[in-house]
C-alpha cells in the first residue's frame, strides 16, 4: 500500500512541479547556454559524453544551469549519483555517502558521482570531510554554487576540482527556452511579449519560466492571451545578479571608481543605483569617493574632496534612501572635475624611498633648536632662514641632503593644479 501511495505522490508530484522543473533539459544537445564551456568537441563536453568527468565546481547566477549539468552527468554516467543539499546536510550525512561509494566500489566497481548544491553553504569541517574521498578517486564531486568558489571553498578542496564559470545567459537564449515553456503551457505569446519576459527575467532562466508561468495564469483566468500588462506584474521587480562578497561586490565597485576616474558622470552614476539597489553598503561606497577625490583628482579640484567627505557625513546624518541623493551629487561631481594623480603618486614615491632607504635624517638647519641646550652647539638650525622675513627661504631645499633633487610633486597642469615649472633643487 506505502508503494501505491508514493507512485501516486511522485505522479502528482511531476504534474504539479514548477514549470522549470518539468522542462530541465535531459541532454547536452537539448541544454540552452554555457556555450562558452560546453560547445561540441570541448574538453568538457567530450568528458561527460565520455563518461569521465572530473571533479568540479560549477559556478555561476542562478538559472544558469548548474543542477541541469549536474543531471544530465546523473544520466549519461554509469556511475550511482548522489545528491545532498548543503544547506540541510551534516557531516554524517557525507560520511554516509561515502561509505556507499566505498561499498559500491569494492563490490561490483561501480563509482559514485556526489553532487552538492550551494556548497558555499558547507563550513570547513564539512568541506574537509569530502576531501580525501575526492582525493582518493572514491567519488567524483560536483559542486554548485552561485558565490565565488575562490572565497567560500577552502583552497585544499578546490585544488582538487576544476572550476567551470557559468554565465547569466543571453536575452536571446531565454527567449529560445520561453519558447519551449510557452508550448509546454499552451500559452500564446507574441515575440514582443518573450522579449520583454527575457528582459525581465535578468538573465535567470528558471526566473524566465517562473514569470511565464504566473503570467500565463493570470491571462487565462481572465480569458485571454499572456500580455505585457501580465509580465509587468507577474515580475514585480527585476532579479539583481549581486552579492556582498563576491565577484559582484568587486565588479560594480571597480566600474564605479573607473567610470569616475574616467569623467563618465552617466555610467558612475549608474553603477552607484546599481550597487544601492542591490544593498550594497552604503559607507563603503562613500568611502570609495573619499579616496578618490584626493587618488584621482587631488588638487586639480581640492574642492572634490570637501564634496565627498561632506557626502559621507551626509549618509551617516540622513541615512538611505534619502542620502543617495548626496551620494549622487558627489559621485557626478567627481566624474566631472579635472582629474590628477600628482598627490597619489608624490606619496606613494616618498613612501617608497622610505621603506628602500630607511628615514634619512632633515638637514640641520630643519632639526629643533628647543628640545635641548645643546641643539644650537649640534648646528641645530643654522642656515635656515624664514620665509616670511626672507623670500630667499621659498628658494631651499628642505630635503635629506641624500634626496636633493628628488621630485616627488609633479603638478599636473589640470584645473587648479598648475603646473610650476620649478627646476630640481
Amino acid at each position: 500500500m506505502a508503494d501505491l501511495f508514493s507512485e501516486a505522490a511522485r505522479e502528482l508530484q511531476a504534474e504539479n512541479a514548477p514549470l522549470a522543473v518539468r522542462l530541465r533539459p535531459s541532454s547536452l544537445d537539448d541544454l540552452v547556454g554555457q556555450q562558452h564551456v560546453l560547445a561540441p568537441g570541448s574538453a568538457l563536453r567530450r568528458a561527460i559524453e565520455e563518461d569521465r568527468p572530473p571533479s568540479m565546481i560549477l559556478f555561476g547566477p542562478p538559472g544558469t544551469g548548474k543542477t541541469t549539468i549536474a543531471r544530465i552527468v546523473a544520466e549519461r554516467t554509469g556511475a550511482a549519483f548522489e545528491e545532498i543539499s548543503a544547506v540541510s546536510a551534516r557531516v554524517d550525512d557525507v560520511r554516509a555517502v561515502i561509505a556507499r561509494a566505498r561499498d559500491r566500489l569494492g563490490g561490483n566497481g561501480v563509482r559514485t558521482i556526489l553532487f552538492i548544491d550551494e556548497i558555499h553553504r558547507f563550513n570547513k569541517a564539512q568541506q574537509d570531510s569530502v576531501l580525501h574521498a575526492v582525493e582518493d578517486g572514491l567519488v567524483t564531486l560536483i559542486g554548485a554554487t552561485t558565490e565565488n568558489p575562490y572565497f567560500e571553498v577552502n583552497s585544499a578542496l578546490l585544488s582538487r576540482c576544476t572550476v567551470i564559470e557559468l554565465q547569466a545567459l543571453s536575452e536571446d537564449e531565454l527567449v529560445t527556452i520561453l519558447e519551449r515553456g510557452a508550448t509546454a503551457l499552451g500559452a500564446e505569446a507574441t515575440p514582443d511579449v518573450l522579449g520583454l519576459l527575457a528582459t525581465r527575467a535578468g538573465g535567470d532562466a528558471r526566473a524566465a519560466l517562473q514569470i511565464l508561468e504566473l503570467a500565463h495564469a493570470t491571462a487565462e483566468s481572465e480569458g485571454g492571451t499572456v500580455t505585457e500588462e501580465h509580465v509587468l506584474d507577474a515580475s514585480r521587480k527585476r532579479p539583481l545578479l549581486y552579492d556582498r562578497k563576491g565577484d559582484q561586490h568587486y565588479d560594480f565597485a571597480s566600474a564605479f571608481i573607473k567610470s569616475m576616474r574616467g569623467g563618465d558622470a552617466d555610467a558612475s552614476v549608474y553603477y552607484l543605483a546599481a550597487m544601492l539597489e542591490a544593498g550594497e553598503d552604503p559607507r563603503f561606497i562613500a568611502r570609495r569617493m573619499v579616496i578618490l577625490a584626493s587618488e584621482d583628482v587631488g588638487n586639480a579640484d581640492p574642492n572634490a574632496l570637501v564634496v565627498a567627505v561632506a557626502a559621507a557625513q551626509a549618509l551617516e546624518h540622513v541615512g538611505l534612501p534619502e542620502a543617495a541623493l548626496n551620494l549622487s551629487q558627489a559621485a557626478i561631481y567627481l566624474a566631472r572635475a579635472p582629474k590628477s594623480n600628482a598627490s597619489a603618486v608624490a606619496i606613494w614615491e616618498a613612501r617608497e624611498d622610505v621603506r628602500e632607504h630607511g628615514n634619512a635624517r632633515p638637514p640641520a638647519m630643519l632639526r629643533s633648536t628647543g628640545h635641548t641646550r645643546a641643539a644650537k652647539a649640534r648646528g641645530h638650525g643654522e642656515g635656515y632662514v624664514y620665509p616670511h622675513d626672507d623670500e630667499a627661504g621659498f628658494d631651499l631645499s628642505y630635503l635629506p641632503e641624500e634626496l636633493r633633487g628628488r621630485r616627488y610633486y609633479r603638478p599636473s597642469g589640470q584645473g587648479e593644479e598648475q603646473a610650476d615649472g620649478g627646476e630640481d633643487r
